[in-house]
């Protein structure tokens, strides 16, 4: 079965054994990141470091001047943590080890764009702002993600892209000391949370039969037995539904124009996934997609399986009237991030019996030594 390992540049520059101390894991593919949000890493075996701090959201290649000159909105580039052509340099190392290369990209996540832009962001029914959220219904987001994606999709060496946040993001958040968990939210509630009332939003509600200040006030008064520790109740189950449509369709929208994109740049056989999540309402990296449309547009899907294989049988019922779509379950394989290294065969056997076609492990640079060695022994990438 195809296995692909998530991997950053700075994982692999400046440590010769890292493509082959990858190679030998059985992985045949490296899904290798090439836009990337703000993170802090461990690189638990490199020679010249062991924490990574990416201040903001970047590419972590040199954009081109021509592509991106007089916009209003362009990408930013990394800095010390990934100067230059990294991407480039770990693909190069990477692929001369045997591994096929395959670009990972988080588009719909960037709190640098929404610090610098913050009419861009997310707002709430409350008038907060979510400046790692840039609202995909407004035009001028959905120009910049388009092409965003057509360019740190498409890099030399890369056979295929991996598309990561690409639809709406909302309140959740692994933010740096982040405070909101005082009071559960459960599924509506978040998403209630995460309904956008920028002046695109708002005309989308008009279009609804919303007025969008109306809305806000719906919105808050579903949302305040919440705040008193109770449950978001009918009212907010009704205002998912009467919304979801609108926000479903601006995220097919989004999808099927970046996948263009991506496609009309790469040219034939390039592979392009989404990362997905078969529950609609659903915000954040792994977005809520309806899965028939999904399958229909891209060439496949990952779909977060470290707890269950449940996620994934939407997209293989889906998936049954079109068998080359691939259907790559993603495992986490770091035993301090909640992964089950160690039982990552009995993990897999679960999830293939669910319909997925290939694997992918999440992460091979942040993963101890014995996490490593329990993929090499457990022989599922082979």
């Amino acid at each position: 079965m195809r296995t692909s390992a998530f991997l950053y540049p700075w994982d692999v520059i400046g440590d010769p054994d890292a493509p082959a101390r990858i190679a030998d894991l059985g992985v045949s593919q490296v899904t290798l990141a090439s836009a990337y949000h703000s993170t802090r890493a461990l690189t638990p075996r490199h020679p010249g470091h062991r924490i990574v701090t990416a201040e903001h959201a970047a590419v972590l290649y040199p954009t081109g001047e021509l592509h991106w000159r007089g916009a209003e909105l362009r990408p930013y580039a990394a800095g010390a943590w990934a100067p230059g052509d990294a991407f480039g340099r770990a693909a190069e190392a990477l692929a001369a080890a045997g591994l096929d290369i395959h670009s990972w990209v988080v588009l719909a996540h960037n709190s640098r764009l929404g610090a610098e832009h913050p009419g861009t962001s997310v707002v709430n029914a409350y008038g907060d702002r979510y400046p790692w959220a840039p609202c995909i219904a407004q035009p001028r987001v959905r120009a910049f993600l388009v092409a965003l994606a057509a360019e740190a999709a498409v890099r030399p060496g890369a056979l295929g892209a991996e598309l990561e946040s690409c639809g709406w993001y909302g309140l959740a958040h692994p933010h740096a000391h982040d405070k909101v968990a005082g009071v559960a939210l459960d599924d509506t509630a978040q998403y209630l949370m995460s309904l956008c009332f920028c002046p695109s939003c708002g005309q989308g509600y008009e279009e609804l039969g919303f007025g969008a200040e109306e809305l806000k006030a719906r919105v808050r008064r579903a949302l305040e037995p919440v705040w008193r520790g109770g449950a978001v109740g009918a009212a907010g189950a009704g205002l998912l539904a009467a919304t979801l449509g609108f926000r479903t369709g601006v995220a097919r929208a989004l999808q099927e124009a970046v996948v263009r994109a991506v496609r009309a740049r790469a040219g034939a056989g390039f592979q392009v996934l989404l990362h997905a999540d078969p529950r609609a309402s659903r915000c954040g990296a792994d977005v809520g997609v309806d899965a028939e449309h999904v399958l229909g547009v891209a060439d496949g899907v990952v779909v977060p399986c470290s707890g269950g294989p449940e996620l994934l049988e939407p997209f293989a019922a889906a998936g049954a009237p079109s068998p080359a779509a691939v259907l790559a379950a993603n495992l986490t394989v770091v035993s301090g991030m909640g992964g089950r290294p160690l039982a990552l065969a009995d993990d897999v056997a679960r999830v293939v019996a669910s319909g997925a076609t290939e694997l992918r492990l999440y992460h091979a640079g942040l993963a101890s030594d014995a996490d490593l060695e329990a993929v090499r022994r457990s022989g599922v990438a082979g």
